[in-house]
């Protein structure tokens, strides 16, 4: 289902979406919804210098903007499944879901009570990744990774 998401959104060059699981009480949830918005921000002013400049430096491989989706609610149980499976399956379940043994108790837990789900958790959909936590480097390379050559076929 991971590669049918990633299929569409590249034939038809939509701008990734990355997802940010956001507590705003979290302060590791804030510094990541900071640094996100910072990201973006500067992908947005090169995409517009872009634009006016020459095409010489379009064909770097650069970091383009992303829609950023920012959500306190936790994942829905297919958005779960998912998330796990980029991160590796069901030994990454304790990752996203305090006290989950698998991902039908992970599943069971979320449902049960959303906050055993652990925030900030940032998603990106179109390329299947996920980074748990306030870890910057990580972010930033996943960020990174979105290249204007993702969007092509």
């Amino acid at each position: 289902m991971a590669n049918l998401f990633k299929r569409i959104f590249s034939e038809h060059g939509a701008k990734n979406v990355v997802t940010l699981f956001h507590k705003p009480s979290n302060a590791a949830s804030t510094r990541v919804l900071t640094l996100l918005k910072q990201v973006n921000a500067q992908a947005a002013a090169h995409a517009t210098e872009d634009q006016a400049s020459s095409h010489q430096s379009q064909n770097k491989l650069e970091r383009v903007e992303f829609e950023l989706d920012v959500t306190e609610a936790p994942p829905t149980a297919d958005q779960l499944k998912n998330i796990i499976d980029y991160l590796g399956g069901p030994s990454a379940v304790s990752k996203v879901i305090s006290g989950a043994q698998d991902e039908p108790d992970a599943v069971r837990r979320l449902k049960a009570d959303g906050d055993s789900f652990k925030r900030p958790l940032v998603v990106d959909w179109n390329q299947g990744k996920v980074v748990a936590g306030d870890h910057e480097s990580e972010i930033l390379s996943l960020l990174n990774s979105i290249s204007k050559d993702s969007g092509k076929a």
